[in-house]
């Protein structure tokens, strides 16, 4: 899944490099979703592992 957040960046930063602004937009939204996502995730598992022992 951080592939994907990875990939839609890419995506983002080509279409803005070309001017392509909706598709930047849509593509970065996605990307930074993905991005807060898996970082709640992180922090989830962190918490759980040390509540865990």
């Amino acid at each position: 899944m951080l592939g994907y957040a990875l990939t839609f960046l890419a995506v983002a930063l080509i279409a803005a490099l070309f001017g392509f602004g909706g598709i930047a937009s849509a593509s970065a939204g996605i990307a930074q979703i993905l991005f807060f996502f898996f970082l709640l995730l992180f922090v989830g598992t962190l918490i759980v592992r040390a509540v865990r022992g």
